[in-house]
């Protein structure tokens, strides 16, 4: 196994990455509509938060298969936010969502580099 050096998950450039995508997600939903506060802007910060979530609990484990496992849990959250994104612009809540696309995009490599780093790739 590869190792990825860190002192901690606040070291990891996917978590702050991630971390920022949570940020922006509670930014952009501060302006979602009062009626989706328990439909679309909670489903949306939820499955933000469950990204850099997994990756923190992901960083603890001590096995490969217990890391991957998180981190996997991380892209399907990933995944999930990015059809939010879909959801928001259909919705016509926010006209463009360029640079949230691009942060998504962003975690999204670097999960997978990741990914590929612990597997030794």
């Amino acid at each position: 196994m590869k190792e990825v050096k860190s002192k901690s998950f606040e070291g990891l450039l996917v978590w702050q990455k991630a971390h920022q995508f949570v940020l922006c997600v509670y930014r952009l939903t501060d302006d979602f509509p009062k009626n989706e506060i328990y439909g679309l802007t909670s489903q949306f910060r939820r499955a933000a938060i469950s990204i850099a979530a997994n990756i923190v609990e992901g960083y603890k484990k001590k096995g490969i298969k217990d890391k991957l496992r998180f981190f996997n849990i991380a892209q399907g959250s990933l995944e999930e936010c990015r059809y939010y994104l879909v959801l928001t612009k259909d919705l016509r809540y926010k006209i463009s969502l360029d640079d949230e696309k691009q942060l998504l995009i962003e975690v999204s490599k670097l999960l997978n580099s990741y990914c590929k780093a612990i597997l030794g790739k």
